[in-house]
């Protein structure tokens, strides 16, 4: 990475942003006014040593952060967000930040670790029946096997080469997101989500990551799409049809038996039987009339029961960085400008207090399996 003598404002707006602070709440945290800030942030003005060592300190990164050449940064279109047109601005410009220095991080620690290679395959769709083949191409693809459910979500994504996180104070405000960046990112939409809804989720942004690559996504169509695809992936069409049960009304302890053994929500069974053509459109009306009735329409029975699947990855990038990896975590971090308070925005942990002596060696974190 090419750095230089002057002060880039644009790392600036990136800090701030990744914070979520206006200029307003950021002046009033450094005693410096709105105006001064956007001159910064504007290149009209350049940061006196002082006034870059106070930003540094408040916004958690290094003083080398803002003398670093600007890299490219997460755009729309490489975001994936559910609901994206009721998603506010700032939210947004929020996860974006965050998405682009989360990405900067990891290439730091891609380069340094031989972490899972990342193998999601790309998929042209147009038709519900593009999707089915997408999905089970993709069963296939990652030896998964079309006749059973898929054992870990979380592990079949990382094991992908995706990065799953959270960001703390925003994914409670948008569902699950995902960025298809070199090495993709998945961003849980809660720290601790039922596990029916999460192994849903998974499958949705792997949907988006293999069918939607430089599409523009969040509208109803590509949510759609993204919502058959990971019915089609965990729920496969002929166990699914061969298991699920036929009867005069719908057999809610049946469906809930399948719930245990899928692992996916009872709501999300009877839209995979409404898709397939297994249930009538009244009838599937009618089983998401009866959940709501029931106080399901949040929670589900089972819910309390089925275990919800943790990230694996980057807890073991950090243990093995914090035992004496190839490079001390702290030296990586700060070798992409991001000192504590920065990265805690951005992994919701924090760095171990001293750096960790160079052993030279490359370690590999793969373990293939599913």
């Amino acid at each position: 990475m090419k750095t230089g003598d002057q002060f880039a404002g644009d790392q600036l707006r990136l800090a701030r942003l990744a914070h979520g602070f206006t200029l307003e709440e950021l002046g009033l945290k450094v005693g410096m006014t709105r105006q001064y800030l956007h001159q910064l942030e504007t290149g009209v003005k350049l940061g006196t040593s002082a006034n870059v060592e106070l930003l540094a300190d408040v916004l958690g990164v290094t003083t080398y952060f803002f003398y670093q050449s600007a890299k490219l940064p997460v755009q729309p279109e490489q975001c994936h967000f559910r609901k994206q047109a009721t998603t506010p601005v700032s939210i947004t410009s929020q996860v974006l930040a965050r998405g682009t220095l989360l990405d900067q991080l990891v290439e730091r620690l891609d380069s340094a670790l031989k972490l899972p290679p990342v193998n999601f395959p790309q998929h042209a769709i147009e038709t519900a029946e593009d999707i089915e083949f997408a999905a089970e191409e993709c069963r296939k693809h990652w030896n998964l096997g079309l006749s059973g459910p898929i054992t870990n979500m979380m592990r079949v994504v990382e094991n992908a080469g995706a990065i799953v996180g959270y960001f703390d104070g925003i994914s409670e405000r948008v569902d699950a997101l995902s960025m298809d960046r070199r090495r993709p990112l998945i961003i849980r939409s809660e720290a601790k989500p039922a596990a029916c809804r999460l192994r849903f989720d998974l499958a949705h942004e792997c949907g988006h990551l293999v069918m939607h690559r430089g599409v523009h996504t969040g509208c109803r169509e590509t949510e759609g799409q993204a919502h058959r695809f990971a019915g089609a992936f965990l729920l496969p069409r002929s166990a699914f049809a061969r298991e699920f049960p036929r009867s005069r009304n719908l057999d809610w302890s049946a469906i809930f038996a399948l719930k245990a053994r899928w692992k996916v929500s009872a709501r999300a069974i009877i839209r995979r039987a409404y898709d397939l053509g297994l249930i009538t459109a009244d009838k599937y009306r009618t089983g998401n009339i009866h959940l709501n009735k029931t106080g399901q329409s949040k929670v589900e029975t089972l819910d309390d029961e089925i275990v919800a699947e943790q990230p694996e990855l980057l807890d073991t990038i950090f243990r093995t960085l914090e035992r004496g990896g190839s490079i001390a975590l702290r030296e990586i971090a700060n070798g992409a400008g991001i000192s504590d308070g920065m990265f805690e925005v951005l992994v919701g942990r924090r760095l171990p207090f001293a750096p960790i002596a160079e052993t030279g060696n490359v370690v590999r974190l793969f373990s293939g399996i599913n």
